[in-house]
């Protein structure tokens, strides 16, 4: 499997004036060719080909007002052709929007493979460089120089900070010991906003609101940022500032994203979460929000709460986390009735509206907590392909281990009660 290491860097003057210029020409490559790209589809009804984009910047390197280019390191320029291609082909799956032009007050970043660096005694060097890369390293159990990377990416952020990110390959994980019983940890979580999770242990873990802690600096600095002259130098220190505050705003939120994660895959082994559609959720920025039958319109704060919980990333970090680990990751179907179910004795509900937050079972007479009664039956998942029974038993096809070669969520179908006991 593959891993990273990102670690801050420190270039004196000259590596940092070499490296602004290679982030310069690598911007410069992505915008021209995307621009042509596009020309050419737009124009002249033609798609664009890798061996096309980097045959057209051997020949801008050969003209006078882009010999520049030759000045840098030339796997930066071509890492970047082939990023591109790779975005465009994800655009046409499906997977991700169309590529959008870079600007220079962005992230920059340039990735370096093995023939444009190397490492000697802990020590990195690239390419056009003659001293090696100041950097702070953070694994004291880890030796960088028996590190073996295939790719460094040198990245410079808004607020003007430098990283360096090693990818390493590193060997599978060996799978979690089984005992054949079923008795493993088993844990399942549902995501809201009012409490970030809530387990089926009955833990609570609260949502810390790192964008609303801050909302009040980030305004404030945006309107000083908004008195400032464009283009004057201290325009360019207000904008440092405005992206200093989303530094500290951003960091917060992976720290605590990062230590959930590596505490629930450390002490459970079957960790059940809801396939949440959080694009959906948040569609109402853009108009109403499609559901099944209706149309539900949001308030833009309840959007912001979303994204600043950041499901999605607390989903990814689970995934490969689980992987590395050995653990097994279930996502119950985006439709299974969590909520409506009764986890003590299964029934359901016809209808449960968003404000209820206690509801009491017609048939067992059992008081539910609604947060609480879905984390149990998304428990029941996971519990159920602890102990090797068919998915469907649990919540029909929705359930899936962790993994790509299983089968993927359906995208509606009639769930039959989950029953949370043994």
């Amino acid at each position: 499997m593959r891993t990273a290491y990102k670690v801050r860097a420190y270039p004196d003057a000259e590596q940092a004036a070499q490296l602004g210029r290679t982030f310069g020409c690598v911007r410069l490559v992505w915008n021209k060719t995307l621009a042509e790209r596009r020309t050419a589809y737009h124009r002249y009804g033609e798609t664009t080909t890798y061996k096309q984009t980097d045959a057209a910047l051997t020949g801008w390197k050969k003209t006078q007002e882009l010999a520049f280019l030759s000045e840098v390191s030339s796997v930066p320029l071509q890492q970047t052709l082939r990023h591109q291609h790779t975005a465009f082909s994800n655009f046409f799956a499906g997977r991700a929007r169309y590529p959008r032009f870079k600007t220079r007050t962005g992230r920059q970043s340039a990735h370096y493979t093995r023939s444009a660096f190397r490492i000697r005694g802990g020590e990195l060097f690239l390419a056009k460089q003659r001293t090696p890369l100041r950097l702070a390293w953070s694994w004291p159990d880890v030796d960088p120089a028996a590190l073996d990377p295939t790719t460094v990416v040198v990245s410079r952020e808004p607020d003007g900070r430098w990283y360096v990110t090693f990818a390493v390959e590193a060997d599978d994980p060996a799978p979690a010991p089984e005992d054949g019983t079923g008795s493993g940890p088993v844990v399942g979580i549902d995501l809201g906003v009012g409490d970030f999770a809530t387990l089926s242990t009955g833990e609570r873990i609260a949502n810390p609101r790192h964008l609303a802690r801050k909302a009040k600096n980030l305004a404030r600095y945006q309107r000083r940022t908004a008195r400032k002259q464009r283009g004057s130098a201290n325009r360019r220190k207000a904008d440092r500032r405005v992206a200093a505050a989303h530094r500290k705003v951003r960091h917060a939120r992976a720290d605590f994203l990062h230590k959930t994660t590596t505490r629930l895959v450390r002490t459970h082994d079957v960790i059940a979460i809801e396939d949440l559609d959080v694009s959906a959720m948040t569609a109402s920025a853009r108009g109403t929000l499609q559901a099944p039958g209706r149309r539900v319109r949001q308030k833009a704060g309840l959007n912001r709460a979303v994204l600043d919980a950041a499901f999605g990333e607390f989903r990814r970090q689970l995934e490969y986390k689980a992987a590395r680990q050995g653990r097994t990751l279930v996502v119950v179907d985006r439709w299974f009735p969590s909520s409506k179910t009764c986890s003590d004795c299964g029934y359901l509900l016809k209808r449960l509206s968003l404000g209820t937050r206690f509801w009491t079972c017609p048939d067992c007479r059992t008081r539910h907590d609604r947060e609480l009664n879905a984390a149990k039956n998304i428990g029941a998942a996971g519990r159920a392909v602890l102990r090797g029974q068919a998915p469907g038993q649990a919540c029909g096809a929705g359930v899936r281990r962790q993994g790509s070669s299983l089968p993927r969520s359906a995208t509606k179908q009639e769930t039959g009660p989950a029953r949370a006991g043994p």
